[in-house]
């Protein structure tokens, strides 16, 4: 379907994500999946214009409760307009993105 993936751009070292922000841009929409406290998603959103499907998973350590921690956050984003999946659901997100993709081309 054209999707490509990019890994390790998390917030805990914004660089990995700006030396990638222009090729992430070129695309309609984006699919984020982030553990520990969930922030890629809102910091993603707070800097690019595309629908954002963002989706929690069961990673971390310390208190990420298997994904819970990250769930919250996204679902308290302060950047509108993120759509949040519940925990490790990729298979929602993708698909929720392809319907996406399917109205606007």
């Amino acid at each position: 379907m054209g999707c490509q993936t990019f890994i390790d751009v998390g917030v805990a070292g914004l660089h990995r994500l700006f030396s990638e922000i222009e090729e992430i841009n070129k695309y309609d929409v984006l699919i984020v999946c982030a553990g520990m406290e969930g922030a890629l998603a809102t910091v993603i959103g707070g800097i690019l214009p595309q629908p954002i499907i963002a989706v929690p998973v069961s990673v971390g350590y310390g208190v990420s409760k298997n994904g819970e921690t990250a769930l919250n956050s996204m679902l308290s984003s302060c950047a509108p307009g993120i759509s949040v999946m519940n925990i490790d659901n990729g298979y929602g997100a993708a698909m929720a993105a392809l319907r996406i993709i399917k109205r606007i081309c």
